[in-house]
């Protein structure tokens, strides 16, 4: 068997890294579900709540995922196996690379198909289609959008298409490259949207709706959504960072870097929230929108405002600028993969993995109720069975020696080994356990034993 090399490229700047790593982190669900789910658990007691989650959870995971990557070398497959064999463990350590790779690839699989919708809608924007929309109106187009097949099949062929193309260059010319210009661009237009809400908007009910503390809404619910939200905003438990760890150079210091990313994404995250509400306020419009906020709120909103055709464009270019970021992260996953297998090049991984995934993606847009399953296995399932699994390979399979090599020595290092021995594993099996019974009991229908329901409380 042919021995698999180290990764010979590098980030080529601090910057370009940083730019790569937030953008993998900052999503289409930070543009809503993050101010959604405050504004209805409590307000800023949330965020209370979810900001604790990310120190104590989400960041050692984050930290040891890059450690993990960088002492690899290699994707996450790779290198996870590679580290086991240096430690003297078992190679079967490499199933979490797989789970991670195939919780990466099932998540881009129906992303791409929500990104097109996003792509649909900003040339309907921009011509001024949402002008006299009320909410009847709004949802109609949003369904005639997405029945419109052909026209999807368009927009997620050329979206994908750019995925492939930007991985296929590869870190520095490809990746790193287009973080930095899309992130730049993506903070301009996001702060332009916030102005511009504050102004025309509700700003003093948005604000109550999302940083008024309300424990009164805090149950058990509300703590398994913070974590909830923690965990899987950061982007950790897919391998995807455990992916772009391997890229990092010897000279940058892990928990530094971990910082900055997780507090960019939940800076963005609250910052969104001023985007939205003062508009959904300001209009009169149901801030209970959920996922409909995008696609069926906010056009009745640009509808009615000054300015709404250029606006509700820059608003859609704006989440696609999110949703391209974050996609073009979770398909290096697999292509990383790729790339270390002798008989394949990075360009061809790329293009033969994009079209498997147009194919997952025809079958999306064909069968819809496809998307809330796997989206039902990968959030529920894998995501958290992946942050256990590292946990425990973070915290019991590498050394200390290892870890510090790679995070340094510190208190805050033997704190965060500590996190992940007997912390986070069994608080994220836990999240796994009751996550999935909320969930078959919201959407299959099951009912939960009364003592169960008990636990859960309103906020279950």
């Amino acid at each position: 068997m042919t021995a698999i090399q180290s990764k010979t490229e590098h980030w080529g700047s601090r910057f370009g890294f940083l730019m790569a790593a937030v953008g993998s982190s900052v999503g289409l669900g930070n543009l809503w579900r993050f101010p959604f789910t405050a504004g209805e658990n409590g307000g800023s007691a949330f965020i209370i709540i979810y900001l604790a989650c990310v120190v104590l959870l989400g960041l050692p995971v984050l930290m040891a995922e890059y450690a993990v990557g960088r002492k690899g070398q290699r994707s996450a497959i790779s290198g996870i196996r590679h580290i086991a064999r240096s430690e003297g463990k078992s190679p079967a350590w490499t199933a979490i690379g797989w789970i991670g790779a195939l919780t990466a690839l099932s998540i881009f699989s129906f992303y791409i198909v929500i990104a097109a919708w996003v792509f649909d809608f900003i040339p309907q924007a921009f011509s001024g289609r949402f002008e006299g929309f009320d909410a009847e109106a709004s949802a109609a187009n949003f369904e005639n959008t997405i029945g419109n097949r052909g026209e999807i099949l368009l927009y997620l062929g050329g979206f994908l298409a750019l995925n492939v193309l930007i991985v296929a260059r590869g870190i520095h010319s490809g990746i790193e490259r287009a973080a930095e210009i899309l992130m730049p661009a993506f903070f301009v237009m996001l702060f332009g949207m916030v102005i511009f809400a504050l102004v025309v908007g509700d700003a003093g009910r948005a604000a109550g709706f999302l940083l008024a503390p309300d424990f009164s809404k805090v149950g058990f619910g509300t703590f398994l959504s913070a974590v909830g939200q923690a965990f899987f905003s950061i982007g950790v438990g897919s391998c995807l960072m455990v992916t772009y760890g391997a890229y990092l150079e010897r000279s940058t210091q892990i928990p530094n870097v971990s910082y900055q990313v997780a507090s960019a994404d939940t800076f963005v995250a609250i910052i969104a929230g001023f985007a939205i509400f003062p508009v959904v306020f300001g209009f009169g419009l149901d801030p209970a929108g959920g996922g409909g906020l995008f696609f069926v709120t906010m056009p009745v909103a640009f509808g009615q405002m000054p300015l709404g055709g250029l606006v509700g464009g820059l608003f859609f270019t704006l989440a696609l600028f999110a949703a391209f970021t974050s996609s073009i992260s979770l398909f290096e996953v697999g292509v990383s993969w790729l790339e270390d297998q002798p008989w394949i090049s990075r360009a061809q991984g790329a293009v033969a993995l994009g079209l498997i995934l147009f194919l997952a993606g025809v079958g999306y847009i064909y069968h819809g109720a496809w998307i809330d399953h796997i989206d039902f296995v990968t959030g529920s399932l894998l995501l958290p069975l992946g942050g256990i699994l590292m946990s425990l390979f973070a915290g019991w399979v590498l050394s200390r020696e290892s870890i510090e090599a790679e995070l340094g020595r510190s208190g805050v290092v033997t704190f965060v080994r500590i996190l992940l021995r007997y912390a986070i594993p069994p608080a994220l099996a836990f999240i796994l356990i009751f996550g999935v019974i909320d969930k078959l009991q919201d959407n299959y229908g099951i009912d939960l034993p009364p003592v169960m329901e008990r636990l859960l409380g309103p906020n279950g």
